[in-house]
């Protein structure tokens, strides 16, 4: 992690820090995957990089500037405790200082129907105790990059991403103990996502999660690739409703069900994956069949070996790791 508050800057009060501009502590980065594609009139992902630059440590200044329908780059100190849903709206990036930025008893919900959250980015929090979902990306968000951020367990889903979003990646993120941890597509009965929920999943950690890495509906392509999935307690993967997954270069250990596709899922009809270099270790078989669309169709990308996965992801993955 670079740069911490400048020392001229670490006098002040909170008060005077909220609209003082300053380098951003999260090396700046640039989005890959799906969240660098050029459409839907954006050349790709750029978050709050138009707009200034305020530090926030309340939960009341969070919802400012997160709803505030003007580009800002936010930079959250400390734990903030919020309550229910902070609503994020477009041209954001919501950066982490150092490793103890945490937002704990709510979430973030980027977009409503009439304020979409589009162009948003998440970096390198953590996040804890969410009375509901601990990220929501829904109503139509798209061009959104989470990357390096923990999840610890929320009452609903860790990061969820439905009604009709899409160019999304989620990537280098830890997820300790979650239960729904990640969600694509709002339901079967809600088929207005096919042709969206275009979402790239890569570098994450699933250490001692339950299932749901993700649980796809209608989607294509879903690009998952170079996750580790350790100690899962009920599945890793699962496509469903005609959704097209392409699983690669993944290291599956102590997974009993590293994917679900052509048999469906629960209630749910199925769908196609496509998985290949993928490492099973004291894992079952990953259930695959159907022809998917390729990722390589839309950006480029360097697949890691299977076997250098663990390693890479367990030193990379995370909040103070950019």
């Amino acid at each position: 992690m670079r740069g911490l508050l400048p020392t001229a800057l670490a006098a002040l009060t909170a008060a005077a820090l909220l609209d003082a501009p300053h380098a951003a502590t999260a090396a700046p980065g640039v989005p890959d995957g799906f969240a660098s594609v050029a459409a839907l009139g954006l050349s790709g992902t750029t978050g709050g990089v138009a707009g200034p630059t305020v530090t926030v440590s309340t939960a009341a200044d969070l919802a400012r500037y997160a709803g505030a329908n003007t580009p800002y780059t936010i930079l959250v100190a400390g734990r903030i405790a919020v309550g229910g849903m902070v609503t994020v709206v477009a041209d954001k990036s919501i950066l982490g200082v150092g490793s103890s930025a945490e937002i704990t008893g709510g979430g973030l919900q980027l977009g409503t129907t009439t304020r979409p959250g589009n162009n948003v980015i998440i970096r390198n929090i953590r996040f804890s105790g969410a009375s509901d979902d601990s990220i929501s990306v829904t109503n139509k968000a798209h061009h959104v990059w989470i990357d390096h951020n923990e999840f610890l367990p929320a009452y609903d889903g860790s990061l969820d991403i439905k009604r009709q979003s899409t160019y999304v990646t989620v990537s280098w993120n830890r997820f300790a103990g979650t239960d729904k941890t990640m969600l694509l597509g709002h339901s079967d009965n809600y088929p207005s996502d096919v042709g969206h929920l275009r979402v790239t999943y890569h570098h994450n950690l699933f250490d001692g999660s339950h299932q749901r890495h993700p649980r796809v509906r209608f989607g294509e392509p879903v690009h998952v690739y170079n996750n580790h999935y350790r100690d899962i307690g009920l599945y890793g993967i699962a496509s469903t409703e005609n959704a097209g997954v392409v699983a690669e270069g993944n290291y599956f250990e102590n997974v009993p069900f590293p994917c679900h596709s052509t048999g469906g899922y629960a209630e749910s009809n199925p769908g196609r994956l496509v998985q290949r270099a993928n490492a099973f270790v004291n894992s079952g078989a990953c259930e695959a069949g159907g022809t998917v669309a390729e990722p390589r169709t839309y950006y480029g990308y360097t697949l890691d070996p299977a076997t250098s996965v663990p390693s890479l992801v367990t030193a990379g993955a995370g909040v103070g790791r950019i």
